[in-house]
């Protein structure tokens, strides 16, 4: 197996070098950890370190596959036999958490000096049993599905409005960039829900799970109560909701911000906002023949500083009027702020630029952007300067 997958780590003809590869660290006596959802590259980004290091002692083995799935706890002493065999060093293991007593070899390795890296589809099997038995000794990268910017390079496409409306409603999933056969990502949605979830997690009501999950994909960038959720989902009680969305944002399937206040009971009492972590997953799941592109926009604004920020540093604001996204910075202040509306009009101009000067003033930045599909602008106002900025740019 480790000889018939190493074979398979050369580069293919339609890849891409992934952004977040400059992202992944490595530190002598530390795991480093990719996760990330299902199909969105790990493989690759994985692949790609390795290539960075020569392959000189690189040894890779992905659990994800069917010819292991006999793999057990009592093979590791095989496997550490391998290592040492083949004199590998840069140890590489995709979906490792899928055999249990993993963290024991990972800790031990370390231990012994390898340098080793993992990933996983599972961001929350992996922080509760590295949290465990590797505390202190691992460092995290988050892949995500193709940016703007990886979209235009994978399909050669230019920037513009017309890229932009592709990758709307495209999303970043390699394969299904690649093909746009829409039964990958019904396949990709299935087994994250079933295998990542309802299995790992022992979800007995799949069905109630499934409609909680294609009612938060249809509802992208709207407000989200669990309490509301309980007649969506056919389930009783809340805290069954909070444990199913837990679930979903833990597999990369949505992610969800919350009020930005000073007051954390604050933000914990007020409605949340939901956001797919791919659009092309939450354009499968919507019945609509026309989408509302509105919501699509605001969504690919929201990944972009996914890419870039931790979701605990992502919020909205709301007085009398709303601001889409507020960003903190290192000690949870306020730094950015931004607006996202498809086209500014006689209609909604108003609301669009008094929900932002408000935000500024009560948030003391002198600055904010209007994210739009293809509107260019700026204004001096009393809050501060405004600029009105083509998404499409934007997100380049």
């Amino acid at each position: 197996m480790i000889d018939d997958q190493m074979s398979q780590l050369r580069p293919r003809p339609d890849e891409i070098e992934r952004e977040q590869l400059s992202q992944v660290k490595n530190l002598d006596g530390f795991a480093t950890i990719i996760t990330g959802m299902r199909r969105v590259g790990k493989s690759t980004l994985l692949n790609q370190v390795a290539r960075n290091m020569g392959y000189g002692h690189v040894m890779y083995l992905n659990f994800d596959d069917i010819n292991m799935s006999g793999f057990q706890q009592d093979d590791f002493a095989r496997l550490h036999n391998e290592i040492k065999r083949r004199e590998a060093h840069e140890l590489f293991f995709d979906e490792i958490q899928l055999v249990a007593g993993w963290e024991i070899l990972i800790h031990q390795l370390l231990r012994e000096g390898y340098v080793v890296y993992i990933s996983g589809s599972n961001a929350s099997m992996l922080s509760v049993d590295l949290g465990t038995h590797l505390t202190g000794r691992h460092l995290s990268t988050e892949l995500f599905p193709f940016s703007y910017n990886e979209f235009l390079t994978y399909t050669r496409e230019a920037a513009g409005v017309q890229s932009l409306d592709n990758y709307m409603l495209t999303g970043g999933i390699p394969e299904f960039v690649k093909t746009r056969d829409r039964a990958i990502l019904r396949t990709l949605l299935d087994d994250v829900l079933v295998r990542d979830i309802a299995i790992n997690k022992n979800v007995r009501n799949v069905d109630a799970l499934k409609q909680l999950a294609v009612y938060m994909l249809s509802n992208i960038a709207r407000f989200y109560s669990a309490s509301k959720l309980t007649t969506v989902a056919g389930v009783s009680s809340p805290s069954t909701v909070i444990d199913f969305l837990s679930f979903m944002r833990n597999a990369y399937l949505i992610d969800s911000i919350g009020l930005y206040d000073h007051s954390l009971k604050v933000t914990a009492r007020n409605p949340r906002k939901v956001y797919a972590c791919d659009t092309g997953l939450a354009s499968s799941v919507s019945l609509s023949h026309s989408p509302d592109v509105g919501r699509y926009l605001e969504n690919i604004v929201f990944i972009s500083l996914r890419h870039q920020y931790a979701s605990d540093h992502i919020y909205y604001y709301a007085q009398r009027g709303e601001c889409d996204f507020v960003v903190t910075g290192a000690d949870n202040r306020p730094e950015m702020l931004i607006q996202v509306c498809h086209e500014l009009n006689d209609e909604n101009f108003d609301r669009e630029m008094n929900g932002l000067t408000e935000a500024m003033t009560a948030l003391h930045l002198d600055h904010g952007v209007i994210v739009t599909r293809d509107e260019e602008d700026h204004f001096e106002t009393a809050a501060g300067s405004v600029d009105v900025v083509k998404a499409w740019k934007w997100l380049a």
